[in-house]
């Protein structure tokens, strides 16, 4: 068997690819596992990693890394991102990922951390045309854009995420008008000052809050990516998902078809940003992408043929 595996460590989710790599490098999904773990709690505002957190997120680690190594893989690559290199005590999560699962996670920066994304999105939607590529995470979100050669040609990295805005202005469940409007009022002043994508461009949305979004826009449950990945959604499927959750408090929230329930507190957040992003860049329609990061992190390592 010729496996490895990537492990994605968010600030809201850890997200574990164990894949076998065909001859011609291209890689076969063989496990692939999402937990929640919410490691960036608290760090837009303490600049510190949360114990409990660190705790959570090392437990998922043990067993992801057990996981991948009892189903044959012959090497893991971990990374972490926004939380991790915003933290002051990132290296005792580090230390903690390497003595009890013996991983050693890379902290990336923002611009690596599009990199990868686009790479992910460019083998399954590149070629004939350009792409933008939108990733949402808990803290940050990236902006990619890249010809049909598959050459980035411009990559952004705000710092604004699901949870990082969700901390910052969400005080009411459900949210209230005015946080609505003024997350909506910050959003589109951030995202302003992306330039103009290329003509003629095809965006692709990567990550937990577009996959979530468009499996409740669409009724998806139990979650199946086979219904995702690939699938278009439109503005206005965002926009009444979005005014749908952002009704509802978050105990109802976890209920909602097709919504991870713990991440019912930030998908509001998550929305608001997927929607600005949309409107700034004047689309009416996003292709979905179940993969990302970590998709691009085990080709990029892994994918050469040797």
């Amino acid at each position: 068997m010729n496996r490895y595996a990537a492990i994605d460590v968010g600030t809201n989710s850890v997200l574990l690819l164990v894949a076998e790599r065909q001859p011609d490098g291209r890689f076969t999904a063989v496990e692939e596992r999402s937990e929640i773990t919410r490691l960036g709690k608290g760090v837009d505002q303490s600049k510190t990693l949360a114990p409990d957190a660190i705790e959570t997120t090392l437990k998922v680690l043990e067993r992801f890394a057990q996981e991948a190594r009892d189903l044959g893989a012959k090497g893991i690559v971990a990374s972490a991102t926004s939380a991790a290199r915003d933290a002051s005590n990132g290296k005792v999560f580090l230390d903690g990922a390497k003595s009890r699962a013996g991983l050693d996670v890379e902290i990336i920066s923002g611009a690596e951390e599009a990199r990868l994304s686009f790479a992910s999105a460019f083998s399954d939607f590149g070629g004939q045309h350009p792409l933008v590529v939108l990733d949402i995470g808990g803290g940050s979100t990236e902006f990619i854009y890249g010809s049909p050669s598959g050459e980035v040609t411009f990559r952004h990295s705000f710092d604004v995420g699901s949870v990082r805005l969700t901390e910052r202005h969400v005080k009411t469940d459900p949210p209230s008008h005015a946080e609505l409007e003024s997350i909506d009022a910050m959003l589109t002043k951030t995202f302003s000052t992306i330039p103009a994508p290329p003509a003629g461009f095809k965006m692709v949305g990567v990550a937990g809050t577009v996959t979530t979004l468009c499996a409740v826009a669409r009724r998806v449950e139990p979650y199946d990516p086979t219904l995702i990945h690939g699938a278009v959604v439109r503005l206005d499927e965002v926009n009444a998902a979005l005014t749908r959750l952002a009704s509802l408090p978050t105990s109802l929230r976890k209920t909602v078809p097709g919504l991870q329930p713990k991440r019912a507190d930030v998908i509001v957040a998550g929305g608001l940003i997927f929607r600005a992003a949309m409107r700034s860049l004047g689309v009416e329609e996003v292709i979905v992408s179940d993969r990302g990061l970590r998709w691009g992190l085990l080709a990029d390592r892994f994918g050469s043929v040797k």
